[in-house]
């Protein structure tokens, strides 16, 4: 069970995951140890994952980014297993959701531009086990793109 102190620390954690344990105990109002416990439990409990850089997709070659809803032939557990390892191997796919609704799948890309993302399409995705047809959202601009959990 979480208290109090232990939602400061993963609210400053989420912003600046680069933070001493100084700089943390003290806007959290712990001792340097007691924070440094307290993280340690709530790393060892999963409630931190882990700790990312955020890179600018632009300066790195990857500025379009698409959604891809997936419609699969069947909706069965073997091709589910099958469409799911294949899109674990792919470095394009950044992001792969089973939804409920009118399609099987939503999935999140970046590409360097709309010839890469044809290339993805036609040589990979709809080769992919189970896909019977895709939708394709090309994203004009990012109005708010956050991975921080409301605490």
């Amino acid at each position: 069970m979480l208290n109090d102190a232990d939602r400061r620390i993963l609210k400053v954690i989420q912003a600046e995951g680069r933070i001493t344990n100084q700089e943390l105990a003290n806007r959290c109002g712990l001792s340097p140890s007691a924070c440094f416990d307290r993280l340690k439990r709530l790393r060892e409990q999963g409630y931190i994952l882990g700790f990312h850089a955020l890179l600018n997709p632009t300066k790195l070659d990857h500025a379009l980014l698409v959604f891809i809803e997936v419609l699969m032939d069947r909706t069965t557990g073997d091709v589910f297993q099958e469409f799911a390892t294949s899109v674990s191997v792919m470095p394009e796919i950044l992001e792969c959701h089973m939804v409920a609704g009118g399609f099987d799948y939503l999935i999140k890309v970046r590409v360097r531009d709309m010839e890469a993302y044809r290339a993805f399409l036609v040589d990979t995705l709809v080769h992919m086990p189970g896909v019977r047809e895709t939708r394709t959202y090309a994203v004009l601009d990012e109005v708010k793109n956050s991975a921080s959990l409301p605490l």
